[in-house]
């Protein structure tokens, strides 16, 4: 009996071992490795001091905040289509927020985790404005850009075969060189998902001449991926983006989250870590949510900023909005 107890707990603390690697590798190393996309406007797009910028670089920091106290305390790893998920598995980056589609396969086949949709989306397809296109039956025997490795790729033929009509793919290793050939004029239309052709768009060399058509032929939920088995650090990269949905829906913002935290309701005590011991059970400070959202603002802030109405992606909330109001964004609740 001595034997299989041991046994037990010789195998028990393996598990809980392994399930903490991540997290103590970030602590050790004193720095998050973050992988995000080469450049995607609105997305991850690094600047003109070559800092990223956009939501899912705004993710990467969020998470930083919560594990180190200092969303400063990261370094941006930028990914191909090709390359994305082999960094991860290979342990080269410690998350992957890379505007990557959750599937079936993907969820099943590849050894990694999905996360919880941070930004819902479709695959669209971007024409010049005075090609005469409306809808996507108009690309009928069309030249259309798409990028290699990517589910927009395998819904392209799946939409011409299930509708009987014709495409003629024009398939790029990256999207940079695919935005550079479609705005050169190789292709008649470019198919990604809808935001990203929205911030291709935006710094296109003339903007005006192009539009992205309101049809979309997919769903597209994207959010971050992680590794098997390393169920802490998972659970850390989904509660970040459910604290930042539930900062929102509570009127948290990254200027008043200080005041907040010493205020009475008892939903913002938890979120915030003035009440209760959230943080400890993930291995965290207990104010984790407190820096996350002083670091990057709530998900409606981060949102705005990056590729709301005053952005230069002009997007709507649409599904992105808080379930509350028409949305699809709805937090597992702080209790």
């Amino acid at each position: 009996m001595k034997k299989i107890l041991l046994a037990a707990g010789l195998l028990l603390a393996g598990a809980t071992a392994a399930s903490a690697a991540t997290l103590d590798t970030v602590k050790q190393r004193g720095q998050l490795v973050c992988g995000v996309s080469t450049g995607f406007s609105g997305f991850s797009l690094p600047d003109s001091q070559g800092q990223y910028r956009g939501i899912d670089a705004d993710y990467c920091r969020a998470i930083a905040a919560a594990v180190l106290g200092d969303p400063n305390k990261l370094r941006f790893v930028g990914l191909t289509a090709q390359n994305r998920f082999t960094a991860l598995q290979s342990g080269e980056v410690d998350v992957l927020m890379r505007n990557s589609t959750q599937t079936f396969l993907r969820a099943t086949s590849i050894g990694l985790r999905m996360g919880p949709v941070n930004f819902y989306d479709g695959q669209g397809f971007a024409v010049k404005r005075d090609a005469g296109v409306t809808k996507v039956a108009d690309l009928n025997g069309a030249s259309v850009c798409v990028a290699q490795g990517t589910t927009h790729e395998v819904t392209l033929g799946d939409f011409a075969r299930a509708n009987k009509i014709t495409f003629q793919p024009v398939v790029f290793e990256r999207p940079d060189t695919m935005y550079q050939a479609f705005f050169a004029g190789r292709c008649d239309a470019m198919t990604q998902d809808a935001s990203a052709l929205a911030g291709a768009i935006s710094v296109a060399p003339n903007p005006g001449a192009y539009m992205v058509l309101a049809e979309t032929i997919s769903k597209e939920p994207l959010g971050p991926f992680t590794r098997n088995g390393d169920d802490q650090w998972s659970n850390i990269v989904a509660w970040v983006h459910y604290g930042l949905i539930e900062a929102e829906e509570t009127g948290v913002t990254a200027a008043n989250a200080d005041a907040e935290a010493k205020g009475s309701n008892p939903v913002v005590q938890r979120l915030l870590g003035s009440s209760g011991e959230f943080g400890s059970r993930l291995g965290l400070s207990n104010d984790w949510m407190l820096q996350a959202v002083k670091a990057v603002g709530n998900y409606g802030e981060l949102f705005e900023r990056n590729v709301g109405a005053n952005s230069p992606l002009k997007l709507q909330r649409g599904l992105n909005g808080l379930w509350n109001r028409g949305g699809l964004m709805y937090a597992v609740p702080y209790r």
